[in-house]
């Protein structure tokens, strides 16, 4: 059976490739795409292919014909024509596209390793003189960080869009429940604990039943962070030791905090089903008020968090301090500072009028993109932005150009999340902010990571028995010996080579 199944899966990838080599433009269709319209003739046409980060548009409108597109074809003065390949397929089609030398003149791209392949080859046009003379906003919003890592050999050959939210999770409790019990809000991890286990053992929700948790997870050592946090690590990040990387998921604090998860396990306060909690079972749980705590996303407010209110008004949630354990330690995983690479193909004539571009989209139509358009998206009221939630939702599309170039701008975001009711997205943000466990290594993959990162993270799959008491917490010291044995040696040598040349050098590769 199972090989039925792989050949099945095999042949609907086949079928897509083959539809996606089908659907590559020719140099004529490239040519016709971007052929000036009858009433612009002194346009420049320029063709891109982007990612439509799985947002779909309103009936009658498409990515080369709707209010957002129009408004930077009419401020920007091009004539732009946008291909948006298939989700399931992108990469396979840029190298497709990049294979049949029917290149458009920008292509979007999310991964650092197909940016860092087609940068040795030689296949992307450097913009440094473009971004100096066409580039004041780029150059204005986009931090030097940002700028080295699109370097190679001292020159520019990407233009970056920025994560604009550095970190993903905080501690979210039933402060109802806390109340019930006489309890106060726990901040050391010895503290959580207690409050964990008057939840999961107390009746918090008085209705005389065994049916309440301290805390849930998700499958694959989800929502962990934070007590990975209290002992100074956070899995699959890289921290600085002796002068050298290593990877936290390795290190000694990990296997603590692997103790903790499984007491809490052992003694009956996470969630027994917490292996197999997908998001939407995750979500319902805590919907349905049967989880007293949890690590939330910062947008959780608007989802579950709500969702629990709405159906039990008794429900209070407050954020946490961060579990502090017992060296001082404490916070959560910070993602990267680059989400996505914007580069020219070799050989386009008009490099420059991609810069115009992504400088119009960073500077002069930021806020009309990120935002949506005044008047009919939001409006002032009394000194505040106020969003009309359907139109918002209905126009989020716009993200689609918007994130070519995203940046990080604190004083519309607190306006754009505020915006979106009191569910305190803002402040969730700065709490996260300014609690990050920085991951050391932020280069482009390594080739011995291309290689192993799968296989290495399916050898992590043993947290999740260690945590349910399956294997013993001595099987931590044999995972490691077999991370580094098969493969991880190797990655950990070439992270180093990177930090090396990185602290040698000052930056850029």
């Amino acid at each position: 059976m199972e090989r039925k199944r792989f050949n099945c899966r095999m042949i609907v990838r086949i079928i897509a490739l083959l539809m996606v080599a089908a659907t590559v433009p020719s140099c004529s269709e490239w040519e016709k795409l971007g052929e000036p319209l009858p009433t612009s003739q002194s346009r420049v046409a320029i063709s891109m292919v982007i990612n439509d980060l799985g947002m779909t548009f309103p009936d009658g409108s498409d990515e080369n014909d709707n209010p957002y597109i129009n408004y930077i074809k009419e401020r920007t003065g091009l004539d732009l024509r946008v291909n948006i390949p298939p989700q399931e397929v992108y990469e396979e089609k840029l190298n497709v596209i990049m294979a049949s030398g029917n290149l458009p003149d920008l292509i979007h791209t999310f991964n650092p390793v197909w940016f860092d392949e087609y940068v040795k080859k030689g296949a992307f046009t450097p913009l440094d003189d473009y971004i100096n003379e066409y580039g004041q906003d780029l150059k204005k919003f986009i931090p030097e960080e940002a700028w080295d890592r699109m370097r190679y050999d001292g020159k520019i050959y990407g233009i970056p869009s920025l994560t604009d939210v550095q970190g993903i999770e905080l501690m979210y409790v039933r402060k109802d429940w806390l109340d019930v019990l006489g309890k106060q809000p726990p901040r050391t991890l010895e503290e959580y604990y207690e409050v964990m286990r008057a939840f999961a053992k107390e009746d918090p929700d008085r209705n005389g039943l065994n049916d309440t948790m301290g805390l849930i997870l998700l499958e694959d050592m989800g929502r962990t962070a934070p007590f990975f946090g209290a002992f100074g690590v956070q899995l699959n990040s890289w921290v600085a030791r002796d002068g050298k990387l290593v990877n936290g998921s390795t290190l000694p604090e990990t296997k603590q905090a692997l103790a903790f998860l499984a007491k809490l396990y052992r003694e009956g306060l996470i969630d027994p089903e917490f292996p197999l909690n997908r998001n939407n079972a995750f979500i319902e749980k805590i919907e349905n008020g049967k989880v007293g705590m949890f690590s939330a996303t910062w947008y959780d407010t608007r989802g579950p968090i709500a969702a629990s209110k709405k159906k039990d008004p008794k429900a209070e949630w407050i954020p946490l301090e961060y579990p502090v354990g017992p060296e001082g330690h404490s916070g959560v995983y910070n993602k990267d500072l680059i989400r996505g690479y914007n580069v020219v193909p070799v050989g386009k004539k008009h490099p420059e009028e991609v810069v115009k571009l992504l400088n119009f989209i960073v500077g002069e139509g930021r806020e009309t993109l990120k935002l949506g358009f005044e008047g009919e998206i939001w409006s002032m009221e009394n000194g505040k932005m106020v969003t009309d939630f359907e139109e918002h939702d209905k126009h989020l599309y716009r993200g689609i150009y918007q994130s070519l170039v995203d940046v990080i701008d604190p004083v519309m975001a607190k306006a754009r999340l505020d915006s979106l009711g009191d569910f305190h997205l803002y402040d969730n943000l700065q709490m996260i902010e300014q609690n990050l466990i920085k991951n050391e290594f932020f280069g482009i993959p390594t080739p011995a990571m291309s290689k192993y990162a799968g296989h290495l993270e399916e050898l992590e799959s043993i947290f999740t028995q260690i945590v349910m008491g399956i294997v013993s917490l001595d099987k931590f010291d044999s995972f490691v010996e077999e991370w580094y044995r098969e493969g991880g040696a190797e990655v950990t040598a070439e992270v180093n080579q990177w930090y090396e040349a990185r602290l040698s050098a000052g930056g850029g590769r």
